[in-house]
């Protein structure tokens, strides 16, 4: 009887190792930067290598907790709502000095902060570019004058709601977060074009919609 089950674990083990893996399908977002917009940016601005034109570095998510020293449990709240919009676990921001006005200690908890790279990170954008973007009351496009000078451009939400992976029974409390998106452009003008062509919605500058 043992034996005959060692011999039928045996051929399940070797089955599900004779089923070849199918691999995840590419974000849609990033094939359509490598067949759509790295081609039309290279003819845009004369670039002769497709290493020249800006690409998408990572996509940092900061929420800050002001009252997470005296109510732990809206800091855990954020980084679950954190992990569950982003798909990856969030680290906590801690104080960096003691600040007596507000009973802030050095080391204190104050936040949680998530860094997107690779396929997640294009995964997000194409989510919060198709349908978070669109939830957002009274909206009229992001500002053109958020980018850094270095090509990087960063914004803020004003309500965790937007994105539907948040349950709005479950929420302890509304807040917003900042989001920036960092690029190798190195120029703000570059940015622009690479972060419209992606279907960012900005005001005064005519929308691109991605198929």
């Amino acid at each position: 009887m043992a034996k005959a089950k060692a011999v039928e674990s045996k051929e399940k083990k070797q089955a599900a190792e004779a089923l070849p893996e199918v691999p995840a399908p590419r974000p849609r977002l990033l094939v359509h930067y490598e067949q759509v917009v790295r081609p039309k940016l290279m003819k845009e601005f004369g670039f002769t290598n497709p290493h020249q034109v800006p690409r998408l570095v990572k996509i940092v998510l900061n929420v800050g907790v002001g009252e997470a020293p005296r109510v732990p449990k809206l800091l855990d709240a954020v980084v679950e709502e954190l992990a569950a919009i982003t798909g990856q676990r969030p680290v906590v921001t801690r104080a960096k000095k003691a600040i007596a006005n507000f009973s802030l200690r050095a080391g204190m908890p104050i936040g949680a902060t998530v860094t997107l790279r690779g396929w997640r990170m294009w995964e997000f954008l194409d989510r919060f570019i198709n349908i978070a973007v669109p939830r957002i009351r009274d909206f009229r496009g992001f500002s053109t004058k958020s980018f850094d000078g270095r090509g990087n451009y960063s914004l803020g939400i004003k309500e965790q709601m937007i994105f539907p992976e948040i349950d709005y029974d479950k929420v302890e409390k509304i807040h917003g977060m900042d989001i920036t998106i960092v690029t190798t452009a190195g120029r703000d003008d570059l940015a622009l074009a690479l972060l419209r062509e992606l279907g960012m919605p900005f005001r005064g500058v005519a929308p691109v919609v991605v198929g």
